[in-house]
């Protein structure tokens, strides 16, 4: 392959990487602000990216809101999903063994895929195309405007999230939880009502991501959360699970990563590469990318 050959197609395959990264990141940040607030590893936060996905759909077939009001619309609902779900099933668990809680998120997973299979029948839907999709070729690069869109979204919802935590009251309330609970809890800090937020803001960023996958692909279905909820988690891993830097740029390596393998090699294996990053990562980095080693007294 000749040089500039090489050169154009890394370039464009780093674009589409950057893209799909940023779908990961905002995945990935819902697993990382569970876990940094009360340890949990929430597996059926996949799901809930699904079901973003599906009300978006409604919100755009049964109620003809255009791609804004229908990305609000999807965060909202998915935001009340994750506050009912935290109350219904993690609450009354979280002095429970860690197994429980695990087998707790499991079953919510599988519960919250099949009452969908249920409710819209397994068969794909086809998202419509809420914004005319435009191609812009640019010394040789294909970018679409999907792309773009998908691009600055990510981009926004990111930077307001990282104002939420950095300069609210309840972003501060939020870090003082995951810091020391028990010292937040005697400060007067309302405990149950900062994890309810917290799954609440998690929530809201899955779901934007399975809008703006269904605009992207034009297709959603039941168990479309299961494979994008386990990369987002090596993503969150990656990075340092509980670091909200970690999950964002944990997503972008697994996106460029992926683009990389399928452009270079074959799309076949993109997912044993991502897995593969975790092993690796579990075996020489277990922290994490931007997190440090604890020592813990046994």
């Amino acid at each position: 392959m000749e040089t500039g050959s090489f050169l154009h197609q890394f370039i464009q395959q780093l674009i589409n990487g950057i893209s799909l990264g940023s779908i990961y990141a905002l995945i990935a940040l819902g697993y990382t602000m569970i876990y940094g607030i009360i340890k949990l590893i929430n597996f059926a936060h996949g799901d809930i990216y699904m079901l973003g996905a599906y009300f978006g759909f409604v919100a755009t077939t049964m109620f003809g809101f255009s791609f804004i009001p229908a990305l609000v619309f999807a965060m909202a609902a998915a935001a009340l999903t994750g506050i009912i779900i935290e109350r219904v099933a993690y609450r009354p668990m979280r002095k429970a063994p860690r197994i429980a809680i695990l087998i707790t998120a499991i079953g919510v997973s599988f519960f919250l895929e099949y009452g969908m299979i249920l409710i819209a029948t397994p068969q794909p839907r086809t998202f419509p195309a809420v914004f005319e999709a435009t191609v812009y070729n640019i010394a040789g690069l294909v970018i679409n405007s999907q792309q773009l869109v998908i691009l600055f979204s990510a981009l926004v919802l990111m930077t307001a999230l990282t104002y939420i935590v950095n300069k609210t009251k309840v972003g501060k309330a939020m870090r003082a939880v995951s810091f020391d609970t028990d010292a937040a809890r005697l400060m007067g800090i309302d405990i149950d009502r900062i994890i309810s937020m917290t799954f609440a803001l998690g929530s809201a960023l899955a779901a934007a991501a399975g809008v703006l996958v269904g605009v992207y692909y034009n297709s959603i279905d039941p168990l479309m959360g299961m494979l994008p909820g386990m990369k987002a988690f090596v993503a969150a891993v990656l990075g340092g699970i509980g670091i909200i830097p970690g999950a964002m740029l944990g997503g972008l390596i697994m996106g460029v990563v992926e683009a990389m393998v399928s452009g270079f090699f074959s799309s076949t294996f993109r997912d044993a590469a991502a897995f593969g990053i975790l092993i690796l990562i579990l075996l020489y980095r277990p922290a994490g990318l931007l997190g440090k080693n604890i020592r813990e007294k046994v």
